[in-house]
């Protein structure tokens, strides 16, 4: 909720992030029906996101449901997904409607991304250049979140790999460069936020033309494209420039709660809203009980 008071845009990323792999790719309509609409329901009742801006998807582990998963995004009124990765190569893909073919081939992602036209926008994972000297290292394999690249140990090679792939697409076709992180990983991994952080503060300073935006941020440009003079008074981004009002609540409830769904734990649930009366999951997003 304060999050998004502050202007962070909020997407879904399931309810249960099931580990096996087969529950999403071979998902139907109803297993993503459940696991997404289910999670937008309960950030929306919980965190009280009551203005439509809860609408873009992640598939856990990146596992694409192929038709099955973009059928009910076009359904359930879905603006993009972010799940499918596109290979490294001499230039990055820009974001693209799923209306005509995709412009990359289906690159991991279980080869299950959709194959008829869906009217979703796909904010695609450009794969990551990886290489601790990109002008000497032979070819790696590229990554497609920041913490899957697995030979990042150092704050050095960290703040090098932010700086040569903001390079390769400014320098090239200047495709937005999305930079996924698990934030376990940067917490684990000590000093990186101070890296990100720093590292984003000169990027701002040194170019004049470079922006951090959210997913319906780059949507917003990409259809109403704006150069960099007229981009000050660029309608869309200008929302949450500076967010003036307080807090929704100090003190959010920690409400104890359990589910028949997950039986024998008590789970807590942080939220400013009143609480329910179970803890809210799949079969029960808004925690209200349910009768087997």
């Amino acid at each position: 909720q304060e999050l998004h008071r502050l202007g962070h845009e909020v997407g879904v990323f399931s309810i249960t992030n099931e580990e096996d792999p087969k529950y999403w790719t071979e998902g139907n309509y109803d297993t993503w029906l459940g696991e997404m609409a289910g999670a937008r329901l309960i950030v929306e009742r919980f965190a009280n996101i009551t203005d439509g801006t809860v609408v873009g998807v992640r598939a856990p582990y990146l596992r694409v449901g192929g038709n099955e998963q973009f059928n009910m995004m076009t359904d359930q009124f879905f603006l993009y997904d972010s799940s499918i990765t596109a290979p490294l190569g001499r230039v990055p893909i820009w974001p693209y409607t799923l209306q005509y073919r995709m412009p990359h081939k289906c690159h991991g992602n279980a080869k299950n991304c959709p194959s008829r036209s869906h009217e979703i926008w796909e904010m695609p994972i450009n794969e990551l250049d990886r290489r601790d000297d990109p002008n000497f290292d032979e070819q790696l394999t590229g990554c497609h979140l920041v913490s899957s690249c697995s030979n990042i140990y150092y704050k050095e090679q960290f703040r090098s790999l932010l700086q040569h792939n903001f390079e390769r697409h400014y320098g090239s076709n200047r495709a937005p460069l999305s930079l996924s992180f698990d934030p376990a990983w940067l917490i684990s991994n000590k000093g990186f936020d101070d890296v990100l952080s720093e590292w984003m503060s000169f990027i701002l300073t040194t170019f004049s033309d470079v922006y951090f935006v959210t997913e319906i941020q780059v949507i917003q440009w990409m259809q109403n494209p704006t150069n960099t003079q007229s981009l000050r008074d660029f309608a869309e981004w200008k929302q949450k420039c500076q967010v003036k009002e307080q807090p929704y609540c100090s003190l959010p409830n920690p409400c104890p709660l359990t589910t028949r769904e997950l039986p024998g734990e008590t789970l807590r649930l942080h939220t400013c809203m009143p609480c329910p009366k179970m803890y809210p999951w799949i079969l029960d997003p808004t925690g209200d009980g349910f009768s087997f």
